[in-house]
């Protein structure tokens, strides 16, 4: 169970046939020991049904489970049992099951409101869409049903929407004063505001003088805007209150390892763990901060770099270059220097870089992902070759460290995604979010959000690519900001955040337009850009089959006339089987290489990143003696996958012969980690590149490593002589 166990805790209306409702009530009024001793009695009761919730009101959730069956053996066709059946599940982190019987129950019921209220919650946990319409189908059955109010003052909230959120909440408390959960929203919303007391909190307090749970979904709504060290702040107050709210007591685990406070969240997450709740959160994360004494941890004033050990030596002497180069830029750029060092980690499993992410809204292709001053991203081993560009991944979360620093977490998800794309693009053409297929299709659909509702794309998306072509959306935006009104206003954006305004207010502030205008301006800015690829896009899926076709039948004038317009239909295709690989395939095979070469530059420059292609891209360009360009692709495929021992191999020999002999020496070792077949030859070219370094003594161990690994190497033992003398 995610984030609403507080709203499992309320007494359903329209239930008369579930037992215990009164143990219930005296736990919602903070009598604990007096439903304590209520739930007990129910398991005396010769109901199964009662035993069940007994069980489960004294957190014995196995027992529950047994007896929940048992009662539904003997009453198949009760709505109200299949529900709270699902209730259980639900608050113990089975929103699937939980699902499926309240779907059960509203078969047998189709009028049963509490069904569709659990449907609504059980959506929520996944920021699904279909919660909100849920919860009003289950006011449309009960108008009185005050919980159903209160979960869309819930979602509303999470939508980034105070005023629907207030209004959803005091239509709860219209229907009933003791509406804790509606409350503890309006509670959120002062202290998202930052006002640290807020009446509704005492008002709950009044009401039950141990209901935590009020703090822990304002500490919820903290955590999703990234303000993580209140949500660790407010989580701490829930438990202040009630020490048994093991989610809560999860989730503040979570967040100081968030926080890099790694010993604290150990005894955290350890105590839930002891007391039974181990849901996905708290055991894959105790699971990660065992597997941390394989890393290892490298500092400079401004920057802690931790490492799996199996790759530190090669990645650390990248990593940490494109690190001082992101934060020289943009202390340069947005005028400020950080309060401290960027934690940055990457990992090598994908599944411990996603028990970092757990929790938030938007996970689908994450590839990093900023806390405050903690980046952690994805390592380039957790992904296959060419999928992404970590250095302009570093670059994105980068970005994000200086503005939620800058705005002191203040800032709209749309707007620092946005500028966190925009970005990416501005370090180098080649980097940043490309129109893919997808994005295509969303703009044939006029799918784009205004601006004003962008957020909803990140949060709650209505469809499955919507995050994707949220995050383009606004990378283009922010383009567009910086073009025409220049770097300044993005950056007046920003302050004006840090002022807590609203996007409304920054957008008039700083771009002197009201966001309808702005939404007008910036679909006529983009659509000269993207028209041209929606008009032929069935053209060119169609075209594209038919080139492919063409292509392994071996009919090359038609790829390359067929293969121009498909390029010129869609530039910014670099996906798999591109027209660009294409065209250079069949320019090859009809021996001009030239025209090949070109091609795959064309492809490298719109970011291509298929790491077979950029290295026959970079010997084509040696081949014709375009040393230096031949270098640059090179260093372009380590920044895409730097464990190729080709790639390092030729970029230092290339290095060595331009002068750049640290260079030269940086690829050695990165090679000389990636373990190579011949380390004769690789300790002796690393030595070659020492020497010109001026490196001597260094240079002579290699030497001696080399004739180690093959004593008669000629080549390494005349440089052996030549070092000696």
């Amino acid at each position: 169970m995610k984030r609403l166990t507080a709203l499992l805790l309320v007494v359903l209306p329209c239930v008369a046939a579930v037992p215990g409702e009164n143990c219930k009530t005296m736990r919602r009024h903070g009598q604990m020991n007096e439903a304590r001793a209520c739930f007990t009695a129910l398991l005396r009761s010769g109901d199964a049904f009662a035993r069940a919730e007994g069980l489960w009101g004294l957190d014995q959730f196995v027992e529950a489970n047994d007896e929940f069956r048992a009662a539904e053996k003997r009453a198949p066709n009760s709505a109200e049992l299949k529900t709270e059946w699902g209730l259980l599940y639900l608050e113990h982190y089975q929103p699937g099951d939980a699902a499926k019987l309240f779907a059960e129950a509203i078969v047998l019921d189709a009028n049963f409101a509490s069904a569709y209220l659990g449907v609504a919650r059980a959506a929520a946990q996944g920021y699904d869409r279909r919660a909100p319409e849920a919860a009003e189908q289950a006011l449309q059955h009960d108008p009185n049903l005050y919980q159903a109010h209160e979960l869309l003052a819930y979602l509303a909230l999470e939508d980034s929407d105070p005023k629907k959120a207030t209004e959803e909440a005091q239509k709860a408390l219209a229907l009933s004063n003791e509406a804790l959960d509606g409350m503890a929203v309006l509670a959120s919303i002062d202290w998202l505001n930052g006002k640290e007391s807020s009446e509704w909190m005492a008002r709950i307090l009044k009401i039950n003088p141990a209901y935590g749970e009020a703090y822990a979904t304002g500490a919820h709504f903290f955590e999703i805007n990234r303000r993580y060290e209140e949500a660790v702040q407010y989580f701490r107050k829930a438990l202040e209150l009630n020490g048994s709210l093991w989610e809560a007591r999860s989730e503040l685990g979570v967040n100081l390892m968030r926080r890099g406070a790694d010993e604290e969240a150990r005894q955290q997450l350890e105590r839930c763990y002891n007391a039974h709740f181990r849901n996905a959160e708290t055991t894959n994360s105790l699971t990660l901060l065992d597997s941390l004494v394989n890393y290892e941890t490298f500092k400079t004033p401004n920057t802690e770099l931790r490492l799996n050990k199996k790759e530190a030596v090669l990645l650390r002497p990248y990593v940490e270059v494109e690190m001082q180069r992101d934060i020289a830029a943009y202390e340069k750029k947005y005028k400020m220097k950080l309060p401290g060092p960027v934690h940055l980690e990457l990992y090598p499993d994908h599944d411990d870089f996603i028990v970092r992410t757990l929790g938030l809204p938007g996970q689908g292709g994450l590839l990093g992902l900023t806390f405050g001053m903690m980046v952690v991203m994805d390592s380039p081993s957790a992904r296959g070759p060419g999928d992404f560009n970590w250095a302009s991944t570093l670059r994105h979360e980068f970005s994000h460290v200086f503005v939620l620093s800058a705005t002191h977490n203040l800032v709209p998800r749309w707007f620092t995604e946005g500028l966190a794309v925009h970005e990416e693009a501005a370090a180098s053409p080649d980097w940043g979010d490309r129109m893919t297929p997808d994005i295509v299709s969303a703009l044939e659909k006029k799918q784009l959000l205004p601006v004003l509702e962008l957020d909803k794309g990140f949060v709650r998306p209505k469809f499955p690519t919507q995050v994707m072509i949220s995050y383009f959306e606004a990378g283009r935006m922010c383009d567009f900001i910086s073009q025409k009104w220049g770097d300044d206003a993005l950056l007046g954006m920003i302050h004006s955040y840090a002022e807590r305004k609203t996007t409304e207010e920054a957008i008039q502030e700083n771009l002197h337009e009201s966001p309808a205008a702005f939404d007008k301006e910036f679909m006529a800015w983009i659509g000269p850009q993207t028209d041209n690829t929606v008009k032929h896009f069935a053209d060119w899926k169609k075209g594209m089959k038919a080139l492919h076709e063409s292509l392994e039948a071996g009919k090359l004038d038609d790829v390359i006339r067929d293969g121009q317009a498909m390029r010129g239909y869609y530039p910014d295709y670099t996906g798999g089987e591109s027209a660009y690989e294409a065209l250079a395939d069949a320019y090859k095979r009809k021996g001009n290489q030239a025209a090949a070469m070109a091609e795959l530059e064309k492809y490298s420059n719109a970011g291509g990143t298929s790491v077979e292609s950029l290295k026959k891209l970079a010997e084509w360009e040696q081949e014709a003696g375009n040393a230096k360009e031949a270098r640059t692709t090179l260093a372009k495929l380590n920044y895409i996958y730097p464990e190729d021992e080709e790639t390092h191999r030729r970029l230092g020999s290339l290095l060595l012969e331009a002068g750049d002999a640290e260079g030269a020496v940086r690829e050695g070792k990165a090679l000389l980690a990636l373990k190579p077949v011949d380390t004769a030859e690789s300790h002796y070219e690393l030595a070659k590149a020492l020497k010109a370094a001026r490196r001597l003594s260094e240079a002579k161990d290699q030497v001696v490593m080399a004739l180690e690994a093959a004593p008669g190497y000629k080549p390494a033992q005349q440089l052996l002589l030549q070092l000696s003398q």
